[in-house]
């Protein structure tokens, strides 16, 4: 009986290594690690870094999950605010098929929702535009103020997506 009880004890104990030898082995996935730094990271995360502003020295906003990106330059003197769709990896312009592009924001509590047209980038093909402007000085301003939660609404290939838009108020060495 003793035999019996041991062989039972060393077999469960067996299999209580394995299985936690099996759950130590899952617990370094990305079940259980946090997602990767999106925006401010020059770190490589999973085989492409990410830049924490475009290549116009702008912000950026993600569009969908990391599929595409935006940049945006606000110009306060001007009053004029320039999108551009950037590839998924934030360093590249990717031209599209819309004419125009929204940016829904909030003033003094009520929504307000301002277009910027295509104005289509050099090396823009026929018929696509990866620029968007608005000469809106409401726009400029709004971005900026406490409470606007500007949120950017485009479609790339049919695909509606909105992206946030967040200023970074730090303005030391680079002009909006």
């Amino acid at each position: 009986m003793k035999t019996v009880s041991a062989s039972l004890t060393l077999s469960f104990a067996l299999m209580a290594m394995t299985v936690a030898g099996c759950s130590n082995e899952n617990s370094n996935g990305p079940e259980t690690a946090g997602p990767p730094n999106t925006m401010d990271s020059h770190d490589d995360h999973a085989g492409h870094a990410h830049p924490s502003e475009g290549p116009h020295h702008g912000d950026l906003i993600e569009l969908g999950n990391e599929e595409y990106h935006a940049e945006i330059l606000h110009d306060d003197d001007a009053g004029t605010v320039t999108i551009y769709v950037l590839n998924g990896a934030a360093t590249e312009q990717v031209s599209i098929d819309a004419t125009e592009v929204t940016i829904n924001a909030k003033h003094d509590g009520k929504p307000e929702q301002f277009t910027l047209t295509a104005s289509p980038d050099t090396n823009d093909p026929q018929g696509k535009s990866s620029r968007f402007v608005s000469n809106n000085e409401e726009l400029a301003h709004h971005l900026d103020e406490e409470g606007a939660d500007p949120r950017l609404v485009l479609t790339i290939n049919g695909k509606s997506y909105r992206g946030t838009i967040s200023h970074d108020h730090d303005h030391e060495g680079h002009d909006h």
